[in-house]
């Protein structure tokens, strides 16, 4: 593609090449740059791309350009040649709830004969095809790079998160999006966010930018909900499980199995547990229905989903024990799940185990400890992704919500603590692992090392019947 074809109606600076040059590809990484290639100097948060354009040059590259985060995105829809608009795109924003909701929609679609892609928190898909993924919302160049691929691999959707940091950053500028979900806004990110203001801005900036021919699908039940899309151009529905909307749903039964809901008036079994997962099942639905599946079988195809990998993920045991991994590291997240548990198994001690991340927010740690105090029978704080602060100084943090009262063990081994919990457990005790879900990797300093909680669980479960 020709220089001036990529750059077109993006607003960056030609510093090195013209315009009828041929690109072969692109990047804004000095170190990814190939005979061939466009370099685009952007200016980042740790360091300014500008400085690396000579490197860059020496290194191959057939041309340089200047531009700003925005431009950088628009330079990648071009080069790709929008994909976006090849594919009916949905993005869903939110506190809690984005994984879920994408992962459910993508295996909902699958099962009703479609291909589709994916772009999650826990692994991205093109088709079938799974690859790896390092953020929320990925850059520019990679999003637009997997939506390319998944055009050509035939795939008709595309499912994908959109964190506020994404939008913030205009990682998604430029796309198409069809669909635009509002899950709840919570307490998270105000490490980099610093206000909640400014974390709410950035969430309703996705849904002042959808197009008018986009549906904006928004939580009624949320403070927010309304306030994410009172500026949108985009047609708006409404779901809810305690009120009036344009979708209503609610929780006749639940168990460790699954819970019935009525929908719309209509019965239908999942094997989804907790009132956030109704929610996620609501926003599933009106994005199934605005997408064009007619409401049967958007329930039917419901009824045969499994949750995504580390969401309410329970593991049986010995002793009638139930340990539920799941991800929740938000103040919001754990309440929701503690309460769905109290509701599911009242008479069961509760045990819940969490930590924190490091080199995150600091002010939602005592806020945990005191919703785990209050919700549970036992509370054992640990180490989550410490990151470069010492795990002990984020367990204090957590201790400062604590009451003097508090049943709580601090164990800084993670792995210490899961057999601590399940070991001095109770016969028919429920036993939640709070904060890492899906990961297999515990980020210590700047190094991962492996770590599986179902692998520590089944090893202990197997000490337990030997």
């Amino acid at each position: 593609m020709k220089l001036g074809k990529i750059i077109e109606n993006t607003g960056a600076v030609i510093l090195h090449g013209k315009e009828d040059m041929e690109i072969s590809s692109i990047c804004n990484d000095s170190r990814k740059v190939t005979a061939g290639s466009l370099f685009i100097a952007v200016k980042g948060f740790a360091s300014d791309g500008h400085e690396y354009v000579d490197s860059a040059m020496a290194g191959g590259a057939a041309a340089a350009v200047s531009a700003d985060r925005k431009a950088l995105a628009l330079i990648a829809c071009n080069f790709y040649d929008n994909p976006s608009r090849k594919l009916k795109l949905v993005g869903i924003t939110g506190t809690n709830g984005k994984t879920t909701t994408v992962t459910l929609l993508y295996k909902l679609f699958r099962s009703l004969g479609y291909e589709c892609g994916l772009l999650s928190t826990i692994a991205n898909y093109v088709g079938s095809r799974r690859l790896e993924t390092a953020n929320t919302t990925a850059d520019p160049i990679t999003i637009n790079s997997l939506m390319s691929q998944m055009v050509a691999a035939g795939c008709e959707y595309c499912f994908m998160e959109v964190s506020s940091i994404g939008v913030e950053q205009e990682r998604v500028a430029g796309l198409d999006f069809n669909v635009g979900i509002f899950s709840n806004l919570t307490h998270d990110h105000l490490d980099y966010h610093k206000t909640f203001a400014e974390y709410l801005r950035c969430k309703k900036l996705f849904f002042d930018n959808l197009g008018a021919h986009a549906w904006a699908i928004t939580n009624a039940d949320d403070k927010n909900g309304l306030v994410m899309v009172q500026n949108t151009r985009a047609k708006i529905v409404t779901y809810s499980c305690r009120a009036a909307a344009d979708h209503c749903g609610r929780i006749m039964e639940e168990s460790f199995q699954g819970m019935q809901l009525r929908i719309d008036g209509s019965e239908v079994w999942t094997r989804l547990v907790g009132s956030y997962n109704a929610y996620n099942i609501m926003a599933i639905y009106c994005a199934a229905v605005a997408l064009g599946t007619p409401k049967e079988e958007a329930l039917l195809a419901l009824s045969g989903l499994e949750s995504a990998p580390g969401r309410f993920e329970v593991l049986a045991g010995p002793s009638g024990i139930n340990v539920i991994i799941d991800y929740a590291h938000t103040p919001d997240a754990l309440e929701n799940v503690l309460k769905t548990l109290r509701d599911v198994a009242p008479e069961k001690e509760l045990i819940c185990l969490f930590g924190c991340g490091g080199d995150r927010d600091r002010t939602k740690r005592p806020e945990m400890g005191k919703i785990a105090e209050q919700l549970s029978d036992r509370i054992i704080v640990t180490s989550d992704n410490s990151r470069t602060e010492k795990t002990e100084d984020i367990m204090e943090d957590i201790r400062r919500g604590l009451s003097p009262r508090a049943k709580a063990l601090f164990i800084a081994d993670r792995r210490e603590a899961i057999r601590s919990a399940i070991l001095t457990a109770p016969q028919g005790a429920t036993i939640l692992l709070a904060g890492k879900g899906h990961e297999t990797y515990q980020i210590i300093g700047t190094e991962h090392r492996h770590f599986d909680e179902r692998e520590i669980v089944n090893e202990v479960y197997k000490t337990l019947t030997d």
